[in-house]
């Protein structure tokens, strides 16, 4: 049987039409999601297989993407590593206690997933086994420093004035904690990818807030040993890092995912043709009337060109004020267009 769709546009292989899939498509905008969140947190869902499955599933059926992303946050690993992890509403991640000695890092355990999260790998083989050939189900981590940023910060922050004060202050801890992650992180995902995972993306969402020359000396060694150890297509995404996309696509990845403050066009003459791209559709157009949808959807379409290796992705997550009506008819316009021209 052929590979899942996402998979062969990620091999740059010519495909029927162009794949489509919605970062954080699991929950947010869901009804059905929130009825959940009534009675269960997000880790309560993580760690029951079933209750995964099915909220991971529930936009597939809803939308008719071409891939399950399972549901989970980038901080899961962690709480295996020996970290505890809150989730705040309308906060993000909140850690109890920092990392920010070399005896905080030495207390961080690299552990086997069968061991840590054994649930999240029932969950990736419950979607595996639910999807059909041509749906591919998409596992997933943090980057090495925006998982390190929360960490040492404690918190969501736009500044990252304790990361960056480690990396300069206390260089021996900040790459003593990225290697540390970046092992912890590819033994995840290795588990994710035994038990099914088709296609793996790398979320360093936060990375844009380093300068070219940091970003090479304490990200990208430990970007690159994590994207070398998944045995399967990955997808590099960062937001905010226009600057960056050279040093991302050096760093590595299959493709190479974009937000919207770049024209897709733009990026992936950057990026090169020898590499794919995901994206790049503002999510905050889903607000708006489908009229204007439609156009800068069509916009994203014709800069892509046909090409091979084009993954149509919004710049970001889906908000959770999306129609997901509007979503479903996403689906449905960039398959209509894109089969039409592949035919």
């Amino acid at each position: 049987m052929a590979d899942p769709l996402l998979v062969r546009a990620c091999r740059l292989e010519q495909v029927e039409r162009t794949p489509v899939w919605f970062m954080r498509q699991a929950g947010r905008s869901l009804p059905e999601y929130r009825e959940l969140r009534k009675r269960y947190g997000l880790f309560d869902i993580a760690r029951q297989p079933e209750l995964c499955a099915e909220v991971t599933l529930q936009p597939v059926h809803r939308h008719g993407v071409d891939a399950a992303v399972m549901f989970a946050d980038i901080m899961l690993p962690v709480l295996g590593m020996g970290v505890e992890v809150e989730l705040v509403e309308n906060v993000g991640p909140v850690v109890a206690q920092p990392v920010r000695s070399i005896a905080d890092v030495e207390r961080l355990a690299v552990p086997e997933p069968e061991e840590s999260v054994p649930w999240t790998l029932e969950s990736v083989r419950l979607v595996r086994e639910a999807l059909r050939s041509d749906q591919a189900v998409i596992g997933f981590a943090g980057g090495p420093f925006t998982v390190a940023g929360y960490l040492i910060e404690g918190k969501p922050t736009r500044e990252f004035k304790q990361t960056k004060a480690c990396m300069y202050g206390s260089p021996e801890v900040w790459h003593a904690l990225m290697a540390k992650l970046a092992d912890a992180f590819a033994r995840y995902l290795a588990g994710c990818v035994r038990a099914g995972a088709d296609v793996i993306q790398v979320f360093d969402s936060w990375v844009g807030a380093l300068s070219v020359g940091d970003y090479r000396e304490f990200v990208a060694p430990y970007s690159a040993r994590l994207l070398e150890a998944v045995d399967a297509p990955t997808i590099h995404f960062a937001t905010g890092d226009a600057h960056l996309l050279e040093e991302r696509r050096n760093v590595g990845g299959d493709v190479i995912g974009v937000d919207w403050r770049v024209p897709l066009d733009v990026a992936w003459e950057r990026i090169g043709h020898d590499r794919g791209i995901q994206g790049n559709l503002d999510g905050a157009v889903l607000l708006g009337p489908w009229e204007r949808l439609e156009r800068e959807a069509d916009d994203v379409l014709r800069r892509a060109q046909g090409r091979p290796g084009h993954i149509f992705n919004l710049g970001h997550g889906v908000l959770p004020e999306t129609s997901p009506d509007d979503l479903g008819r996403l689906v449905e316009l960039v398959h209509e267009r894109t089969a039409a021209v592949a035919a």
